[in-house]
C-alpha cells in the first residue's frame, strides 16, 4: 500500500517512532521500519518511507512470516488495505493527520 503524509510537522524517523515503530536501517534515501506484533518478531508492520517534495512518501504492508525456501527467498506478506493492514492504516491517519493513499 503506496501512501503520503502531506506536509508533516516532523521527520518520518521521529513521527513513526511515536507511532511505535523501530527504526531498521537506511539505504539509498529510503528508511525502513518496523513495527512488531508478536514477541518471536512476526507478524510486523513494514514500512519504507523516503522524502519526496510534497512530503513523506510511505509503502506498507504487513509481513505475516520471515522470509523462507532455502536460498531463494519468498516474501509472505499482505499489501491489501483490509484486516489488520488497514486498522493500521487508520491508526496512522489518527496520529499523522494528512495521510493520503496515493493514485487516489
Amino acid at each position: 500500500m503506496q501512501l503520503i503524509i502531506q506536509h508533516p510537522e516532523d521527520h518520518a524517523l521521529t513521527l513513526f517512532r511515536r507511532a511505535g515503530y523501530s527504526f531498521q536501517y537506511e539505504k539509498d534515501g529510503e528508511t525502513s521500519f518496523i513495527r512488531t506484533l508478536a514477541s518471536g518478531g512476526y507478524p510486523r508492520f513494514h514500512c519504507y518511507t523516503k522524502n519526496v517534495p510534497t512530503g513523506i512518501e510511505c509503502s506498507i504492508h504487513l509481513d505475516q512470516k520471515r522470509e523462507t525456501y532455502g536460498k531463494t527467498t519468498r516474501h509472505h506478506g499482505e499489501y491489501a488495505d483490509d484486516g489488520a493492514l488497514g486498522d493500521e492504516i487508520g491508526r496512522l491517519k489518527n496520529l499523522f493527520g494528512s495521510l493520503e493513499r496515493l493514485g487516489d
